[in-house]
């Protein structure tokens, strides 16, 4: 993570967005407020990576879907082309699962394009401090998704939770075992009851239920 900056810092910012209105919209915004400055603009991943890397800004403001790339893996690629530059989400998807997926994936902020104009402007100068911003609403319904999952969840121990995210990521009963240093058995035994506590049967329902719980990246499970 970048070392946060003085609240007073000028911020340099790169816009990406598929939608030309738009972009021109968030470059007039970003433009009038002080201390704020856009570099460029993009209008597909391939003219953002290569506008991050020429002008190295301190954030991104990106729709994640151009062109149908997935969010995470658009972060990964800007992030390869500039490390220093912190990614502010700004989308229309408002949903809080996708917004926590961001964020653990190294988003700096997720804001729906709903938002006002000056919860923007706040996402952007908190992710160029090298803080992490998620828009309120958003925030709480992830929280309360979270708290129900978790009271809903059934209760495994933290052995039997190493156990299934290795098979959720593809490894056999003797890998898992010779990784965790234990026997064969006792993965066996300890796989039988996860299959019990979960009511799940078979190696494809045990990892759709560590992609719903989000246990692992999904980019990690093994199909």
């Amino acid at each position: 993570m970048p070392a946060p900056m003085p609240r007073n810092t000028h911020v340099t910012v790169v816009v990406a967005d598929h939608h030309l209105v738009v972009r021109e919209g968030l470059c007039l915004l970003l433009d009038s407020h002080k201390g704020v400055e856009v570099m460029a603009e993009a209008g597909d991943m391939e003219t953002a990576v290569a506008e991050v890397e020429r002008h190295r800004p301190d954030v991104l403001v990106m729709e994640p879907l151009m062109q149908g790339e997935p969010c995470l893996t658009a972060i990964r690629h800007l992030a390869d082309a500039s490390p220093e530059t912190r990614v502010v989400i700004l989308t229309g998807q408002e949903d809080p699962n996708l917004a926590g997926e961001a964020i653990r994936g190294g988003a700096a902020a997720y804001v729906p394009k709903t938002a006002a104009g000056r919860q923007l402007l706040r996402a952007i100068r908190m992710a160029a401090e090298g803080n992490t911003y998620l828009e309120p609403q958003l925030g709480a319904r992830l929280a309360a998704d979270n708290a129900a999952a978790k009271r809903a969840a059934p209760e495994l121990t933290e052995r039997e939770l190493d156990v299934l995210r290795l098979i959720a990521r593809g490894h056999t009963n003797r890998e898992t075992a010779e990784r965790l240093f234990i026997s064969v058995r006792t993965v066996e035994n300890h796989r039988a009851r996860i299959q019990r506590k979960l009511g799940r049967a078979s190696r494809s329902d045990l990892v759709d239920y560590v992609i719903e719980r989000r246990l692992v990246e999904p980019a990690d499970v093994l199909d």
